[in-house]
């Protein structure tokens, strides 16, 4: 009888020390990002201008207040992420193309408050066209822009934007595949005759 009690005792002081809670947070954690498979499909002949993009993506009409007839967005659900592409004619004009030039830069400089760094380079395409890459590292809207232009007719500006308020560094997997995905765009341009 007296075993039963000590024991009766025993299972009911670990009943009640195993109630008490030593809750510990658990460090914030980030969702699991599902790349897609890299497959490609060309814009429609309605655009003076041609580049492949994901089949993963939606080729919409640029919805900005300041659209023109050749903007464009290519949404990426999966990821809450678009190239943003815009598209100007010079019409053999270097003072157009100074203009537009000027203002790409100045829209790359913008994040200069926030950037930790912003780097630019030109890149030659395999179809010989020359891009200008600015790649821009901190807590910035955009992490990825470029322009393209042929300094005759054509001019195109695109820049790869999030929809998510999360912080690069979760982000990187996702910004490092725009970025390939950008220069996939990039690298597939075609200027259409008049």
């Amino acid at each position: 009888m007296k075993r039963c009690l000590i024991l009766a005792w025993a299972i009911a002081g670990l009943v009640v020390s195993s109630c008490e809670s030593n809750y510990q947070p658990k460090p914030k954690g980030y969702n699991r990002l599902v790349l897609p498979i890299s497959e490609y499909r060309v814009t429609p002949d309605s655009l003076p201008y041609s580049f492949e993009y994901s089949k993963h993506a939606k080729l919409m009409r640029d919805t900005s207040w300041i659209r023109e007839r050749h903007w464009v967005e290519i949404y990426y659900p999966e990821l809450e992420a678009n190239i943003h592409i815009t598209y100007k004619q010079v019409q053999n004009r270097e003072d157009v193309l100074r203009e537009l030039m000027d203002d790409a830069y100045r829209l790359t400089a913008k994040h200069q408050i926030k950037a930790y760094g912003i780097d630019e380079v030109n890149v030659r395409t395999p179809s010989g066209k020359t891009a200008v890459i600015a790649e821009i590292s901190g807590e910035v809207p955009s992490q990825f822009q470029f322009t393209m232009t042929d300094s005759s007719r054509n001019f195109l500006r695109g820049a790869v934007y999030f929809d998510t308020r999360v912080a690069n560094d979760s982000l990187a997997p996702a910004i490092e595949f725009m970025k390939r995905e950008a220069m996939h765009l990039i690298n597939t341009v075609e200027w259409k005759k008049p």
